[in-house]
């Protein structure tokens, strides 16, 4: 490992940004963000959104020649020029100093990077090449902002502020790390709930596993069609899944997607897949229902009704809209 990661604090720390151009301007806009208290210097002011920010009077501005002084008062330095002698003499200056410094698109200068990011705050994802293609670091970045939804910082959030409620109400480690996986793992759905409606879920979530005393799992119901029209939603449940009800006419290729270690059993009627999946997830386990996508809704209402009655966390999790011959 070449870089060691870190998360930096930077609220109401000083940063100095050298550079008035588009990319300072991103880098402006991001520790801003981060609630840093931004110094600038720069010959001019060439984007709109940096002397918006200036004259909204939250960059303080430095003026005359550049004074190597400034870097005492400041925890981290950003070089956003495209003049390499003086970015150069300015990353030799902070490191006489020791002020960590990030020089754009110049990883033998810098002695930090800013990594590609996945923001669902409070839960950040960073990605690095160390320098060595950043490129890939952003496809992957792309990637991730496909497969983690947005509102699973919600949902961190919760976790974040009700820590020791989940605590006092789940006091095993085991248990508690059970309740964790199956909330992450679907019982609660952050894309389709409110904020509010989301956290009275997930309170009642967690006073039921406390009652009870152990975790229930969940039913995911899934209508069978090309692998390459399943939703990114039924490919994560289909990967998460410890038991597959594989419905009448369910064509063996629409298994392709399915976690390799997931058990698959047949259920021959919607009435049968109902009591599966309420056995197996009242144990705990994360059941998918994959009925063939022409029988229609009734048999679903059977199963979710099912659930409902037990107790058990039931979702519909619908595919590519196609037209059935």
């Amino acid at each position: 490992m070449g870089l060691y990661p870190l998360f930096a604090d930077l609220a109401g720390r000083e940063v100095l940004v050298v550079g008035g151009g588009e990319v300072a301007a991103r880098k402006i806009a991001a520790l801003l963000r981060a609630g840093a208290e931004v110094h600038l210097h720069t010959r001019s002011i060439d984007h709109p959104d940096i002397q918006a920010a200036v004259d909204a009077g939250r960059i303080a501005c430095l003026h005359g020649e550049f004074d190597p002084a400034w870097l005492d008062a400041v925890w981290l330095v950003v070089a956003a020029t495209d003049d390499h002698a003086f970015n150069a003499a300015l990353a030799a200056e902070a490191g006489r100093r020791r002020r960590l410094v990030n020089v754009v698109d110049d990883a033998v200068l810098s002695t930090y990077q800013v990594p590609a990011v996945v923001d669902r705050s409070p839960l950040v994802v960073a990605i690095s090449s160390a320098g060595a293609a950043p490129m890939l670091a952003r496809r992957i970045r792309e990637r991730l902002e496909t497969l983690l939804d947005p509102a699973i910082g919600t949902l961190a959030g919760l976790f974040a502020r009700h820590r020791e409620r989940i605590r006092e109400a789940l006091p095993d480690l085991a248990l508690r790390r059970r309740w964790f996986e199956r909330i992450l793992d679907g019982r609660l759905d952050p894309v389709a709930a409110d904020p509010q409606a989301l956290e009275a879920a997930f309170l009642g979530e967690l006073d039921a596993a406390a009652a009870r005393g152990d975790v229930r799992g969940s039913v995911s119901a899934i209508a069978a069609v090309e692998p390459d029209l399943l939703t990114l939603r039924a490919l994560r449940a289909l990967n998460e899944a410890d038991l597959i009800l594989v419905g009448p006419e369910v064509r063996p290729e629409a298994l392709e997607p399915a976690r390799r270690d997931a058990s698959r059993v047949a259920a021959g009627s919607a009435d049968e897949a109902a009591r599966l999946a309420v056995m197996h997830a009242g144990d705990g386990a994360r059941v998918v229902y994959l009925y063939a996508a022409r029988a229609g809704g009734d048999g679903i209402d059977r199963v979710e009704a099912a659930c409902a009655n037990a107790g058990v966390a039931f979702r519909r999790i619908p595919g590519v809209p196609v037209k059935i011959p």
